[in-house]
């Protein structure tokens, strides 16, 4: 990662801190007030039914969409990049899914069930899962035609052409790519989907981003490859950068 010399723009007193503080401040005000409204807004969007049955492997057997609700009217799926040939999951949706397990216990108490999707065979996904520690539910779509409905998978033969992602035409580096999707069931127990979002909409998934762009080198990634190419799996980082985490846990 990078060692870039902090610089300092300015030193300043704390009178004049407070000052540019509170001019910021505002501005920050104004943007909560617009992201309200625009959840709001999004919150109106019309739902289309969902007809076609999907079949997922779980942990405990076979379960259709309309079942992965497990008692709860809204189901949050995250669709993580981990292919039927692939050897792990994606460092990014990793980095992604460290924050799941502190989340979904919370979703449940809104009415919302949190839960994975990748295109992996459920054996391949549970190596996984277990090599990470999460504890949240993630199912297998292999066999389905989830993924691709959905905008997150593209055949072999179709990667690196033109294909709708984002809701834009786009050239997949892969064949797996990451989105999230939310479906709502009413009580006659039909399905409908409400909202996806994809690429950037899902830094909002991402607390770890909150506290970066609020410290002096904010996301430091100018110059990389691409955005999160210095991410890693969690148990992968230099020993040096994990030692205070494992000190956590003991």
């Amino acid at each position: 990662m990078s060692q870039n010399t902090i610089e300092n723009p300015k030193v300043v007193s704390q009178a004049e801190w407070i000052a540019a503080r509170k001019e910021l401040l505002a501005k920050e005000k104004n943007l909560t007030r617009q992201r309200d409204a625009l959840a709001e807004e999004r919150r109106k969007l019309p739902w289309v039914k969902v007809d076609k049955k999907y079949v997922f492997e779980t942990a405990s057997g076979k379960k259709t969409l309309a079942e992965l609700f497990g008692g709860k009217s809204q189901l949050a799926v995250y669709h993580f990049m981990l292919g039927p040939d692939w050897e792990q999951g994606c460092p990014s949706c990793s980095l992604l899914a460290d924050h799941m397990d502190g989340m979904a216990i919370h979703l449940a108490q809104r009415d919302v069930r949190l839960v994975i999707v990748s295109r992996a065979p459920l054996g391949k996904i549970e190596e996984f899962k277990k090599r990470m520690a999460w504890k949240f539910p993630w199912v297998s779509s292999y066999g389905s035609d989830f993924n691709f409905d959905f905008g997150v998978s593209v055949a072999k033969e179709d990667v690196g052409k033109e294909i709708l992602y984002n809701f834009a035409p786009s050239k997949f580096p892969s064949d797996e790519r990451p989105g999230m999707s939310v479906f709502c069931k009413n009580p006659n127990g039909e399905v409908f989907h409400t909202y996806s979002m994809y690429a950037r909409g899902l830094e909002d998934l991402l607390g770890l981003y909150a506290i970066l762009d609020r410290v002096p080198k904010g996301r430091d990634e100018a110059g990389l490859p691409h955005g999160m190419a210095w991410v890693r799996h969690h148990d992968r980082y230099p020993e040096s950068n994990i030692v205070e985490v494992k000190a956590a846990k003991t």
